[in-house]
């Protein structure tokens, strides 16, 4: 189980509508500000991803966010700021702009367009996905659109947070 410090800030959550374009999802966004404590840390990227490895969350990533919207509709994915910060699009072109910096963490339903509007030269995003699932991205386009009103609904929802456990604040925001 990973030592990092967590915050013991209630979660932010917001519901993004479909536009036709973006799926998003019913299932609500969650922003964690201040999940991991990272201060002091020489490796926060070590941190992140023992955290999300402890919590049961895979596929871990080292990188930043793409410049274009995007989504995945086979796969619930969390992202963990390590260092840096990032003006990020999340919910399509009728979502809402949220800075996000060290020790944030984000988690986003299947079908929940992201997208990188402006980040600083040092960002380093850690991203994982929990171990149901199939990863795929999504550019919204017409086809990829009428598979994901498919493929959504199917998506399980994980047995943990990838933060606080297996009674973290996820599992009751998520709940059927």
């Amino acid at each position: 189980m990973s030592t990092a410090r967590k915050s013991t800030a209630p979660p932010i959550t917001h519901v993004f509508a479909d536009d036709g374009r973006i799926p998003n999802n019913t299932l609500p966004f969650v922003l964690y500000r201040g999940a991991i404590d990272l201060a002091g840390s020489p490796d926060p990227e070590h941190v992140i991803e023992e955290t999300f490895t402890a919590n049961g969350w895979r596929g871990l990533w080292r990188n930043g966010v793409y410049p274009y919207v995007h989504y995945h509709s086979m796969i619930h994915e969390t992202m963990g700021i390590a260092r840096g910060r990032a003006k990020i699009r999340f919910g399509g072109e009728n979502g809402r702009d949220i800075d996000v910096v060290s020790g944030d963490v984000v988690i986003l339903p299947a079908g929940t367009g992201h997208q990188r509007l402006w980040q600083s030269y040092d960002l380093v995003v850690i991203g994982a996905y929990p171990p149901s699932g199939k990863y795929n991205l999504c550019r919204g386009s017409k086809a990829d659109y009428a598979k994901a009103l498919v493929a959504i609904p199917k998506v399980p929802r994980p047995a943990s947070d990838p933060v606080f456990g297996p009674k973290g604040p996820l599992i009751a925001l998520w709940r059927t």
